[in-house]
Parts: C-alpha cells; structure tokens; sequence
C-alpha cells in the first residue's frame, strides 16, 4: 500500500501541475472555456460569465499549487481534500459534457493536448482513483520538508504562478500551442490533404404534419404527406473525418471575400479585435497611430472584428480611426490572439509576428 500511495502521489502531483501550468500560460483561453461552461445551453449560469477570467486564474494558480503541495507533503488532509473535491467537480462536469454533448473539448490541458469528452471523462476517472487511494491511505503521506520550509515552497510556489498569470494577461502567452502561432502559414493550415477522411453526417427533416412536428430521413422526402410543412433541418455527426488546423478563417468586407487578396499580400497587419466594446480602451487608443507607422512602410492595415457594422461605424468616427475593419468569426479571432486589441503581422499569408497591444511598439515591420 505504501508503494501505491507514493506511485498515486507521483502521477496526482506531476499530472496538476502539468495540466495547470499549460493553463496558466494562457488563462484567457481558458476563461473562453468557462464561459462555455457558464452559457445557457450548458450550465445556465451567465452570471458568472464576467467573472470567467478571475475564476480561470484562480482554478489554474490552486491547481498548480495543490501538485506541488502534493509532492512535498504539506497538509496532507487539506491538500487532500482540496484534491478530492476538484476531481470530483471537473469528473462530474466532463461527464456531463460527454453524455449530452456539450462542449467538445473541455480544456484539461489547453491547445496543447486535445481531448474529446469521454477521453476528458475517463480522464478524471483515472486521476479520481489515484486520489481515492491517497484520501484513504493519509497516513503514508509524509512531508519531505520540515513545516517552515514547505509553506515558504507552497507560499513560492503560488506567488510565481500569479506572476506568470500577470505577464501572460498583459503580454502573450510563452508558450503558443495555437493553430495561429509564428511561422504558421494560414493557407496551408487550410488545405485538406488529398484522401483524408471527411465527416459523414446523417441529414434529418422537420416538417409540421397536421399541426404536429415530424422528423424526416433523406429517403423519405419523396413521400411527404400532402400539405407538409418544412421547419428546419438537422444534421447529425455519425463520424469525424479529417478537420484542418485552420477552418472558419475568412476576411469579408460589405459581403465579399478577401481572403484570397489579403493572405497572398506580401504585407500585412491585421488589427483584431473580436468584439469592440470589450477590448482595452487604452489599447484601441494606440492602433491609429500604429496604423499609420505600418502604411508608410508598405503594410496594408486592416481591422478585424466580429462587432456589429453599427458598433464598427461608431468605434471609427469616435476615434478618427482611417483603417477598415473587415469581418472574421469571433471564435475564430479568439484563437488567433487572445489580447484584445492585438496586431498580426502576415507575409504572403505567413505569421511573422504576433503582439499584444501592450507592446505594440515592439512590432517588427
């Protein structure tokens, strides 16, 4: 038991300390997680929409901390409990992803490793075992430091985490495991290589019959009853085929397409901003005058944002804003860059630099 105790302590400590720091180098992806999490069609708890952020640093840094704790042995029934209560929260929440199919990928471990929601699931069984086997078996954890220095290396250990969180919020994460990351060639990101399976999708019709809705196959379209309504349709995944990297980029403007033009230009700035009214007013306040720094030196500036026409044409006359702002997929601006505003350098569709508006001066052009 002993052997067991120490060989569970290992996995349970390595593996949260792992998971939390590829959290805690891009909390704000994370966050986006959260409010997944928080939506009406998930857990209907919007009010904790706004504080999605907060509570992703504070789940990310005490993740981190309880590995360590682990590890070391401080406060063994503390840590224990802390650890029991988190698996069975995170275990109960991917389950309930999986089984109604929810959210596709829960976020254990950010971009950096995708999982899919029963893998998430028997994930936390697995770890929830593990911890089990060290809540019963107390007694084995013993501390390898004296109580001084074990606080002073928890009390470390959670005031370099929240370092981390600060630098990584006001700057970029250290660590880019996006499908956007420099050196990315969004073309090529986009191509579906030859013989790569697609998905198969099962197609169903709903059609009001005598006031009543009743669902439809493909099959049975040629024989509708008289008088049969068309409501919507339903398409379920039967199997997943192959899903490029990059997928939903476009670059639209009054309705038409420019992503061809604008990923075959040799240079580029995209200023994006996936929604307008939540981006940093002092950040926004210096994208004009970058612009204009960019342009002179052959750069075509262009915003990108999935704000609505009304909120663009009045973010521009406020701020005498010169550039035009092109649409994009709010989700899809979220995985590029997570600094709201923040700058993309492209070359012929090539990412060759990325910053968050706090160092906007920073920007090789």
């Amino acid at each position: 038991m002993k052997y067991l105790v120490h060989v569970s302590r290992i996995i349970v400590g390595v593996l949260f300390i792992i998971s939390g720091l590829i959290k805690l180098n891009d909390p704000t992806g994370f966050s986006f997680k959260l409010e997944e999490y928080f939506s009406e069609a998930v857990l209907n708890l919007p009010a904790l929409i706004p504080f999605a952020l907060a509570i992703a640093v504070f789940v990310v840094v005490f993740e981190v901390v309880l590995g360590v704790a682990l590890l070391i042995g401080f406060k063994p029934k503390w840590t224990m409990w802390s650890l029991l209560l988190m698996i069975v929260f995170f275990t109960f929440l991917t389950f309930y992803s999986a089984y109604f199919n929810k959210v596709t990928d829960c976020g254990c471990f950010g971009d950096a490793l995708k999982l899919t929601p029963w893998e998430s699931f028997w994930k936390d069984i697995v770890l929830l075992f593990f911890i089990l086997i060290l809540f019963f078996n107390q007694k084995h954890i013993n501390s390898l430091l004296k109580p001084m220095p074990a606080a002073l290396t928890v009390f470390v250990s959670y005031s370099l985490c929240l370092f981390m969180g600060y630098w990584v919020l006001n700057h970029l994460p250290l660590k880019d495991f996006r499908a956007y990351k420099i050196g990315t060639n969004i073309q090529k990101g986009m191509e579906f290589p030859e013989g790569a399976p697609r998905s198969v999708y099962e197609m169903n019709f709903v059609y009001k019959v005598g006031g009543k809705e009743q669902n439809f196959g493909e099959k049975d379209l040629m024989s509708l009853p008289a008088g049969a309504e068309f409501v919507r349709r339903e398409d379920k995944l039967i199997s997943q085929g192959y899903v490029p990297p990059i997928h939903d980029f476009t670059i639209e403007l009054d309705g038409q397409d420019y992503t061809e033009e604008m990923l075959n230009a040799p240079k580029v700035v995209m200023l994006i901003s996936y929604d307008l009214k939540k981006a940093k007013p002092e950040g926004l306040a210096k994208l004009e005058a970058f612009s204009q720094k960019a342009q002179k030196k052959g750069y075509k500036v262009i915003g990108m944002s999935a704000s609505p026409i009304e909120d663009i044409a009045k973010f521009r006359q406020e701020n005498g804003i010169t550039f035009d702002y092109y649409f994009c997929d709010a989700t899809t601006l979220k995985t590029i860059e997570r600094a709201n505003p923040s700058i993309v350098v492209l070359h012929k569709g090539t990412i060759v630099d990325k910053k968050h508006w706090n160092d906007i001066e920073d920007v090789k052009l």
